[in-house]
């Protein structure tokens, strides 16, 4: 089928074939036809890469009217990046038509400059909720003749803390609109979203639910916690030609991480919350350009990376929410290539890994950390193949050939290749000549438990593998109904495990000892629990689980910790901002109460 059969506009059909689109993807054949409609609400559950932007983008165009200055259409992504991404995606569909005028919004950039483009009108926005919101209250536009609401990446949005910033935009918006809503996962949350906003959603899958792609190779490598580091350069420098990321759990990690490969001589810089939107802009534009060989990230920011022909994805930590590993590793393998995963574990992270695995269906494979010879028979392979694959300019070279040749006529061949490549490969030979074993032992408590959850796990597979299919383009009943159905569909894809997962890390929580941080920003500020949640994670590295009951007053803000975390949380605190500023952070030593029950603190 090609993208003329979907009785898509002139002007859409020639920016597509503009961009060298020839065959639609397969979320693209689901979801466009249904879309173009414009008459139905919309679940649909694909991996990133797979072009969802086209797949709501052009159905998106094709039904604004543009005589109509009136923001028409709205989609809302989870980070500055992904809204930049998607502008630029919709700006190329629309480069035909003679208004189209769409404005994206955001933090952490000048908000009346912003509010100046708005006035002038427009017929899509797309936004992050959190500038939205204050844009809205500002009164600095409207959504009274929305039609269209497109929820991007809706897993990462709620897992970031988007939620209460998601029903407050739907507060403001009209109620004659549909909405439609991507997502890599499909969790509760997300299915409550469609419950609670939408009315006979058409859902389709690409690929199961909670799934990886299958063009993914996904390996671990077991260290030592003090090696981490060494054992991260060694699998670099074994893949000579990787174009890759690097996923750290904080910001401040990510940082170090990056000045170390610098320091060492790689071609990496860091991606997080606390650089200025012009140097996000700045590094973001060399990893595109591939003048910049690593990226490496924390996953709030790594969310606006649209970018092909990433190889590798490197998880130095394993990230705390299982889930999470989806979106990480989603960054290779784009638009039907192939790509690899490779994690960093320790012997005691065995069971995290465990975890991943058995919420997303994956296997993963072990690996060595190769040893100091295999990285430099690797290197001195890669520097020989492209040796013979340089393009050579007769012209240009052979004025020199006479005095190349006298020079070297005393050398034999063998003696001209030693010495060229003695030339270009000797650092890697001095600094690999006595390399220590890198690779951890894992305790044999762990390996067995491995092995025989291995086995049942194939068992399970086999035995449920006629329960895990979903249909596409199914609907759903009364308000009720679809709840519970998403629920139903959620826990079969997963065949309960997330659930005995999600059982037993309330067990192990039940009795934690929690401590009250009090910040010194608040309702006056414009502070949410969303925002808070957000903040603790990216800045210390903690995730949802982690964080108890927040009390947002009106000019403070108190939220508790694990109590083994409170210290660390506090010092990342002191460095962070929130919303751009400075705030004051302190333990209040007089609250300290063990949890009766888990609640995520985002719900």
């Amino acid at each position: 089928m090609s993208f003329n059969e979907f009785g898509l506009k002139d002007e859409l059909l020639q920016a597509v074939e503009d961009l060298g689109y020839v065959t639609p993807t397969p979320v693209q054949l689901e979801a466009i036809p249904v879309l173009i409609s414009g008459d139905t609400d919309f679940v649909g559950l694909a991996q990133t890469g797979t072009g969802k932007t086209a797949a709501f983008g052009l159905p998106l165009l094709q039904l604004v009217d543009f005589d109509d200055r009136n923001i028409q259409g709205l989609v809302l992504c989870p980070t500055r990046e992904l809204c930049l991404q998607i502008t630029d995606d919709l700006l190329g569909y629309a480069k035909h038509f003679k208004r189209a005028y769409i404005e994206p919004v955001y933090g952490g950039s000048s908000i009346s400059n912003q509010i100046k483009q708005l006035r002038r009108g427009a017929h899509i926005v797309v936004a992050t909720p959190g500038r939205l919101i204050d844009l809205l209250e500002r009164r600095a536009l409207s959504l009274d003749s929305l039609r269209y609401v497109v929820l991007d990446e809706a897993d990462e949005m709620l897992n970031m803390g988007f939620q209460e910033d998601i029903d407050r935009i739907f507060e403001f918006a009209s109620v004659e609109k549909h909405t439609w809503l991507f997502s890599a996962t499909m969790p509760n949350q997300v299915a409550r979203i469609a419950s609670n906003y939408m009315t006979n959603p058409v859902e389709i899958t690409c690929g199961r639910k909670n799934t990886n792609a299958t063009n993914i190779e996904h390996v671990y490598f077991t260290v030592r916690n003090d090696t981490r580091y060494l054992a991260l350069k060694r699998i670099i420098d074994f893949n000579p030609d990787i174009y890759g990321l690097v996923f750290c759990r904080t910001r401040r990690e990510t940082q170090e991480i990056a000045e170390f490969l610098g320091k060492d001589g790689y071609s990496a810089e860091a991606l997080h919350g606390d650089l200025s939107q012009a140097q996000r802009d700045s590094t973001m534009r060399k990893f595109r350009d591939k003048t910049l060989q690593l990226l490496v990230a924390t996953d709030v920011a790594a969310r606006g990376i649209d970018v092909d022909n990433i190889t590798h994805v490197i998880h130095y930590n394993l990230p705390d929410d299982p889930e999470q590993y989806t979106h990480r590793s989603g960054r290779t393998a784009r638009a039907g290539r192939s790509g690899v995963s490779m994690a960093l574990v320790t012997s005691s992270e065995m069971r995290k890994l465990r975890f991943i695995e058995q919420l997303t269906t994956m296997k993963f494979k072990q690996e060595k950390v190769p040893t100091g010879e295999e990285v430099c028979d690797k290197q001195l392979l890669s520097l020989v193949d492209k040796m013979r694959k340089t393009d050579v300019d007769p012209k240009a070279i052979t004025r020199f050939m006479p005095s190349i040749l006298a020079s070297l006529e005393d050398l034999s061949r063998e003696d001209i290749i030693a010495r060229f490549v003695s030339s270009e490969f000797n650092r890697f030979f001095d600094y690999y000549k006595n390399a220590a074993d890198l690779n951890a032992a894992v305790r044999e408590r762990e390996r067995s438990e491995y092995r025989d959850r291995d086995r049942r796990g194939d068992r399970g597979d086999r035995n449920r593998s006629d329960r895990d299919g979903v249909r596409g383009g199914s609907r759903f009943g009364d308000r009720g109904d679809r709840f519970e159905r998403f629920e139903r569909n959620d826990r079969s894809e997963r065949g309960d495990r997330n659930d005995r997962f999600e059982r037993s890390e309330r067990r192990e929580r039940s009795d934690v000892a929690m401590k009250n941080i009090v910040i010194s920003r608040g309702e006056r500020d414009r502070v949410n629990k969303g925002a808070i949640v957000r903040l603790i994670c990216d800045s210390a590295g903690l995730n949802k689980r982690q964080i108890g009951e927040i009390v947002v007053d009106s000019d403070s803000t108190s939220v508790e910790v694990e109590e083994m975390f409170a210290a660390f949380t506090l010092q990342a605190l002191k460095e962070a901002r929130l919303d751009g500023k400075k705030f004051k952070a302190e333990i209040d030593e007089t609250v300290k109460k063990k949890r009766g029950s888990f609640t995520p603190a985002s719900n």
